[in-house]
């Protein structure tokens, strides 16, 4: 069942933070199966001991400068952030292959749930990572990924899905989800119409679920996104108020479900 929000965007900080943060980035090199991966982690190096953690799942154009930019606002913010990499290293493509790129995974859902899985695994084993306080969030692409992974039954705190599609061709997977949920939907979003809405609706309360659920009005696709540009018309656009206040639904939610 859904659960309409407006959250107060509380702000999480490690007790260890400081003023000062020392925010290390790099790359990281794994293996999806066959499949060369390549991730990135940032992480406030001044902060000691295990830290609250959380997974990035990149939009349609694989892992760019977006989603590293969103790792080191997490990181500023005291968490432990891993950026995973579904498509492979060096595999970013620009529109239209883009599109058949994520339509590759979403046609083949275990295929996407392996290397969803793959990047989890590697953020769990991070040296820096309380393995009991993980969340995943997704953009677009990335916020369809980060709900399949819940669907899959994966041991987490909980998923944020940023302007992501809903749908699966197995609904009936919902019965495996343990963790809290959080869907921040543009309200006028063409990719993602009130049907497909609905049907989501349906699949977690059929599974006996509650959820979180935030619709933006005059919001469309890709709402978080500047590079999106500014032209709504087109289906996907940047909107920089459900930018800044779906930014703080998360941090709010994540101060939830982190609270000991």
């Amino acid at each position: 069942m859904k659960t309409s929000l407006l959250l107060s965007g509380l702000l999480f900080f490690t007790s260890t933070a400081t003023v000062k943060a020392a925010i290390t980035e790099k790359a990281v090199d794994y293996q999806s199966g066959d499949q060369l991966c390549e991730g990135w982690h940032a992480f406030d190096d001044s902060v000691t001991g295990p830290q609250p953690s959380v997974l990035i799942v990149h939009q349609w154009t694989g892992l760019t400068d977006y989603e590293k930019m969103r790792a080191r606002m997490l990181a500023e913010l005291g968490y432990n952030v891993f950026a995973l990499d579904i498509y492979g290293k060096g595999i970013r493509p620009q529109p239209p292959e883009a599109g058949a790129m994520a339509g590759k995974f979403k046609g083949d859902r275990s295929l996407f749930r392996e290397r969803l899985k793959a990047g989890l695994e590697v953020l769990r084993k991070l040296p820096q990572t309380d393995p009991k306080k993980i969340a995943a969030i997704g953009y677009c692409f990335g916020g369809t990924g980060v709900l399949e992974l819940a669907r899959s039954g994966a041991d987490i705190s909980g998923v944020v899905s940023f302007h992501g599609g809903l749908g699966t061709p197995t609904p009936d997977d919902a019965k495996n989800i343990t963790c809290q949920i959080l869907v921040l939907h543009g309200a006028d979003d063409p990719f993602v119409p009130p049907s497909e809405v609905d049907e989501f609706d349906i699949e977690m309360a059929r599974a006996g679920l509650e959820y979180g659920f935030v619709a933006y009005p005059g919001a469309v696709h890709a709402f978080t996104q500047k590079m999106a540009g500014d032209d709504p018309s087109k289906g996907a656009a940047y909107h920089a108020e459900a930018d800044e206040k779906s930014w703080e639904e998360m941090k709010a939610f994540f101060a939830k479900i982190f609270t000991p």
